[in-house]
This record gives structure tokens, sequence and C-alpha cells, in this order.
């Protein structure tokens, strides 16, 4: 095994163990906790900006939240599996290449069930003022 290689699994590995400690969490947590934390577990004695750089991936990824505190951020695990599943759809239209079409598909193969309802809560969602 390369060394790239070693360290790409290294990485999963640590993705895994901070969304496994901030799923646990009570609330968010900032990097220092998160890299505290894992410095305890024996993950070695990671740098800040290596715990920064997990976080902001998770959170791309769709994984992770963050609210500000302060100056910087604090991460939460994204654990509503309805809302996972919908940053995950969501992250696929916005890197598709037609959005119209993939929508236009996606609506057309649903059935009559998941339409009527789709359509529901669509006209029950609020605008971009907040009305419904």
């Amino acid at each position: 095994m390369s060394d790239e290689q070693r360290m790409r699994r290294r990485h999963g590995s640590l993705e895994a163990s901070v969304l496994g400690f901030l799923q646990e969490s009570e609330g968010p947590r900032t990097p220092a906790e998160v890299r505290t934390w894992l410095n305890e577990e024996g993950d070695g004695a990671l740098a800040y900006t290596t715990v920064v750089t997990v976080l902001s991936r998770l959170q791309e990824k769709g994984l992770l939240d963050r609210v500000r505190t302060g100056r910087s951020y604090a991460y939460l695990a994204v654990t509503d599996e309805a809302r996972l599943t919908a940053r995950r759809l969501r992250s696929l239209l916005d890197h598709g290449p037609d959005r119209e079409s993939v929508l236009a598909h996606f609506v057309g193969d649903l059935p009559a069930g998941d339409a009527a309802l789709l359509r529901r809560l669509v006209e029950s969602a609020p605008d971009e003022t907040g009305r419904r």
C-alpha cells in the first residue's frame, strides 16, 4: 500500500471518528473540542488545521451543520435521516448537467400519490419572504 493510500484510509477513518463523536454530542462542538477528544482517543497529536479541514469537508458533504460561535464555527451532526437524504438530493441537482431535465424526469416518474404529496408540499412551502 502506498503512502498516499495509507493517508487516504487514515483520513476516512478520521472522518468517521469525528462524525461519530459529533453524533453522540449534546450540541455543537468547536474544532478545538473535537481535536482534544481525538487526541484523547489516541488518534495522535493532530494539528488544529487538520481537524478544521475534516470538519469543513464533512460540512461540505452535508453531514454536518455549522453555527457561528464568536469569530469561528462550531459543528453538529445532521442526525435527521430525512434531512440528510434531502441534502444529498439537492447536491445531486446542484452538480447535475441539466437541472430542469432532471427534475422533469423525477416528477414524471413519480407514482400518483407521491406526485400529489409533492404538489401539496410545494404549495404549502414558504416563499422567499417566509410567507406561506
